[in-house]
């Protein structure tokens, strides 16, 4: 009787894996579908299509970008949690899902039970800029002037949560600073605080002020990246100066939970290969992306780490939760 009990779970298990691994060789078998958190227009959803284009060529199925931006890209997670965990939905996961659970009181979804990470699609360095006039040329000059003359020194960035407005207080807290950190409503916006000379130092990420950079109006001091990037390779590491600094926006896809790991691996290979296409690669970089893809259990490592730094940040930085 045992045997036989066995050998019907062996048959069972035989049989659900021979289903699985046919239906991940029939995906997809439908138009994909990809949430965006984001406004269209902006560089996530440029990459975004980027992408998707790339992947509907792959696949022969069009790949369909809806936008959903909400605060912390709540509406877009919670639709995906909420579809059928088939591969045929899809999120742009980024930044956002690793500092919301610990910027908002109550999150309506777990980023990390209800979403199957598929791949990151790439990074964006986080640049610590001045002004092109500005008397500093280094991260140490910066750091030596804010302790200095504290009363007359200001970080600035856009809004309170966001990965800039993080960065430069993990900055702040790393280096033992004791200055303001000004929150703006926009790029531009801090782009004017730093030409007026009320704000001394920006942080922002590489694609919204590529232009200024290349046009020689900011000055770039250091990039928040682990090692010196691509697109400014003669330029130090903020890390080279404050050991251990490491902030980076990023983008990647994500599937509901519960999606088969055939199907998750399925999408893993075409996004890999659609990043690596040499077209589709320079069409990121101009954009101001460092193209990265991985694996899904290292891009599920890589978000619940996320997590757990920026959360160390909120608190040391005591921002209040929305």
């Amino acid at each position: 009787m045992i045997r036989t009990l066995l050998a019907r779970l062996c048959l069972g298990a035989t049989a659900t894996l021979v289903a699985a691994g046919a239906q991940a060789q029939e995906f997809p078998t439908k138009p994909l579908r990809l949430i965006v958190p984001f406004g269209p227009g902006g560089v996530a959803d440029v990459t975004a299509r980027i992408v998707a284009q790339g992947l509907a060529e792959k696949f022969g199925k069009p790949v369909v970008v809806e936008n959903m931006p909400s605060a912390g890209g709540i509406t877009g997670a919670v639709t995906v949690t909420r579809a059928t965990p088939d591969g045929h939905t899809l999120f742009l996961v980024s930044n956002q899902q690793a500092v919301s659970p610990s910027l908002f009181k109550s999150l309506p979804y777990d980023p990390v039970k209800q979403l199957a990470m598929v791949s990151m699609v790439g990074s964006f360095d986080i640049v610590m800029a001045v002004d092109q006039s500005s008397p500093l040329h280094t991260v140490a000059d910066a750091i030596a002037a804010a302790k200095k003359d504290p009363q007359h020194f200001n970080l600035g960035t856009i809004g309170v949560g966001s990965t800039q407005h993080l960065s430069a207080e993990m900055f702040r807290s790393m280096a033992g600073l004791d200055v303001p950190t000004i929150p703006f409503k926009s790029s531009g916006e801090v782009l004017s605080a730093v030409k007026g000379k009320s704000v001394q130092v920006m942080f922002e990420t590489v694609p919204a002020v590529i232009g200024n950079i290349k046009g020689g109006s900011l000055r770039v001091l250091g990039v928040g990246s682990v090692k010196r990037g691509q697109l400014f390779p003669d330029t130090p590491t903020i890390a080279e100066t404050v050991p251990g600094y490491t902030a980076v926006s990023w983008n990647g896809f994500a599937a509901p939970a519960g999606t088969p790991p055939a199907i998750v691996d399925k999408l893993n290979a075409a996004v890999r290969e659609v990043v690596k296409d040499p077209a589709i690669n320079k069409k990121l970089v101009e954009v101001g992306m460092i193209p990265q893809t991985n694996t899904p259990k290292e891009f599920q490592d890589f978000l619940v780490a996320e997590i757990a730094k920026w959360s160390k940040v909120i608190d040391t930085a005591k921002i209040e939760k929305q």
